[in-house]
């Protein structure tokens, strides 16, 4: 997403944002996930974990740049184990808008499926800079599509190995009424709500960590029958180092 000021306010849209990067850079993250659906008012009805790594390569050629994120990971549910792969890419074309595809990606854990940009412009680095109170802003759900209306605020600068970085912190809620893509059968009527952090470099303006909850809770839409709904899908991606994921270790104060 790319944060632009409109108005007084920050408006998140659905984007990559180019940078004057190098020609060719490649980051690791390390995944984590977990997917839990309950129905009525017994225990977890499902849960799905995941677990794995990512690559993220960015080129720049010419005036476009392509974001390219590919990821193995293991599936964890009640079918058992499953070894999976998935990938999405993205470009920032010369006029600015972006194209994505061809995208591969149906656990949401690619780092440009998500909430927030995997990399911002100079800019908008700098208007962060300057929030000192939480700001309004709308955007779309990743998985639905529903305009969801919340608020973003700057965090404290941390740590992410050993990288100093930016931390953002968001939230945000909005209504629901339809099919989710991982449950086309099932039809829904409730409210949705999105947490989340995430870290930017200071040099590269590069999303080093992000870790975000989309909860629904509502109803089974029938006619015959009002079933309560909770589901809640969580996901974690850090920059890795080795094989392990870096920790957030927030700068101390200056006094």
């Amino acid at each position: 997403m790319i944060l632009r000021r409109v108005a007084g306010t920050f408006v998140l849209l659905l984007a990559v944002a180019a940078t004057a990067a190098a020609a060719r850079a490649d980051q690791a993250y390390a995944v984590e996930g977990r997917d839990t659906f309950r129905a009525g008012t017994g225990d977890v009805r499902s849960e799905t974990v995941y677990h794995g790594v990512q690559r993220l390569t960015i080129v720049r050629k010419g005036k476009t740049t392509t974001y390219d994120a590919r990821v193995e990971y293991d599936r964890d549910s009640d079918g058992g184990r499953q070894h999976q792969r998935a990938s999405f890419i993205s470009s920032v074309l010369p006029s600015g808008q972006q194209k994505d595809g061809p995208a591969s990606d149906p656990d949401y854990l690619t780092v440009l499926n998500q909430p927030f940009a995997v990399q911002l412009d100079a800019p908008t680095m700098r208007d962060l800079a300057h929030v000192t109170r939480a700001v309004p802003f709308d955007f779309p759900s990743p998985m639905t599509g529903a305009t969801l209306h919340g608020t973003l605020r700057r965090l404290p600068d941390a740590m992410v190995g050993v990288t100093r970085a930016m931390g953002i912190a968001f939230e945000a809620k909005g209504p629901l009424h339809g099919a989710l893509p991982d449950r086309p059968e099932m039809q829904l009527a409730g409210q949705i709500t999105m947490k989340g952090t995430a870290y930017y470099a200071y040099g590269s303006a590069l999303l080093l960590a992000l870790d975000a909850t989309l909860a629904i809770e509502g109803n089974i839409d029938d006619s015959a029958r009002r079933s309560p709904v909770s589901i809640v899908y969580a996901r974690s991606i850090h920059a890795a180092e080795g094989k392990e994921a870096a920790r957030i270790v927030p700068v101390p104060r200056r006094t």
